[in-house]
């Protein structure tokens, strides 16, 4: 209930208020964002929508779920205490036998799944069964597409939040205590930005396996530096207003002022620029995919598309797909970024 009614709160604000009105009077951010919120859930629900596996099975009066739970080839009483192959007309008349049914998803393959039963060698072109063809080893694009869309949309959120809870907290500090603090904070944050980071993550990513958690860990070492100038001079000017002094002065302690105080102020600037270091993180995940030094081979990755598209010039279908995928992505992104930015400008009237 607190937690209810302090949203209660902040929805009821008149500047929160404001904030929305002028977020949804830029109408292509506005649906933009609406937009992608709809691609995005659709993709959280990616093996209802493609997968090589039924959704449900009925199957001698019981319910399966094989998208939960695996089952062998015994379960449906036959031979191997392997894993059904729910594509094999075997197991499909196994369970036809007993009165049963599957209840497949619209696309009947997921992001690893090979099409055995192609009439004409891959990459082929889209069919009714592959709704944009398939790559140069059988594999769908759609499902590639969409497992890949969530995969990079989930990689590019935790990064962003990562990254702003980092700068936050390094350029709040920089900006407050001001001094040596200040001082040798910025001197480090020179070197460190000076370095060629798409060299030291190829250089890093070809020394270690690469993986999910390990990409995030080796992008967030540079992206948070981007919203530390931003925080570090709204503390800088913060922590001279009269307010804070007289806080200062009333014996209130220096974390409660930075977060009550002048925080809520360097939210502001932050919130803008997120939807940026979200193009950011995207971006450089499906760039080092592209070039072989992103998640592990096989894994389904919007970068790959573009790799596939490029060396597969005969199948022009993937070229498509990866440039109109890529291209509405980050033009959704760019909208949303301009709308919120319209939204917590104080300059901007309706």
């Amino acid at each position: 209930m607190g937690v209810l009614a302090q949203w209660q709160r902040i929805k009821a604000s008149p500047i929160n208020q404001r904030r929305w009105s002028q977020f949804k009077a830029n109408r292509r951010g506005y649906w933009s964002f609406w937009i992608f919120l709809v691609l995005f859930f659709i993709s959280l629900f990616a093996e209802f929508v493609a997968n090589d596996k039924p959704i449900v099975i009925r199957y001698q009066q019981q319910w399966m779920m094989p998208i939960f739970q695996q089952y062998s080839e015994l379960d449906f009483g036959g031979d191997l205490d392997i894993e059904a192959d729910y594509a094999d007309p075997y197991i499909q008349e196994l369970i036809t036998q007993q009165q049963g049914w599957m209840l497949w998803p619209p696309v009947r393959f997921s992001y690893d799944s090979i099409n055995f039963n192609l009439s004409v060698p891959s990459p082929s072109p889209p069919t009714a069964e592959n709704w944009l063809g398939t790559d140069d080893q059988g594999r769908d694009v759609f499902a590639r597409l969409l497992y890949g869309f969530r995969l990079s949309v989930l990689f590019a959120l935790v990064l962003a939040i990562s990254s702003s809870l980092i700068g936050v907290a390094v350029g709040a500090m920089q900006g407050y205590f001001g001094g040596r603090v200040d001082l040798f904070g910025q001197r480090f944050i020179e070197i460190w930005s000076g370095m060629p980071q798409m060299f030291l993550l190829i250089i890093l990513s070809s020394l270690v396996q690469p993986s999910f958690w390990w990409l995030l860990t080796i992008l967030l070492m540079f992206s948070w530096m981007s919203l530390v100038d931003v925080v570090r001079a709204e503390f800088l000017r913060g922590r001279n207003l009269e307010y804070v002094k007289a806080a200062r002065a009333l014996g209130v302690g220096d974390r409660a002022i930075m977060a009550r105080h002048i925080l809520p102020n360097a939210m502001i600037a932050t919130l803008t620029f997120m939807p940026f270091i979200f193009i950011g993180g995207l971006t450089a995940l499906t760039g080092l995919d592209y070039l072989g030094f992103g998640l592990p081979p096989g894994s389904p990755s919007l970068g790959e598309m573009v790799a596939q598209g490029k060396n597969n010039l005969q199948a022009p279908w993937l070229g498509v797909t990866a440039f109109f995928s890529m291209s509405v992505i980050l033009v959704l992104l760019v909208f949303i970024g301009e709308a919120a930015r319209d939204a917590f400008d104080p300059r901007k009237r309706i």
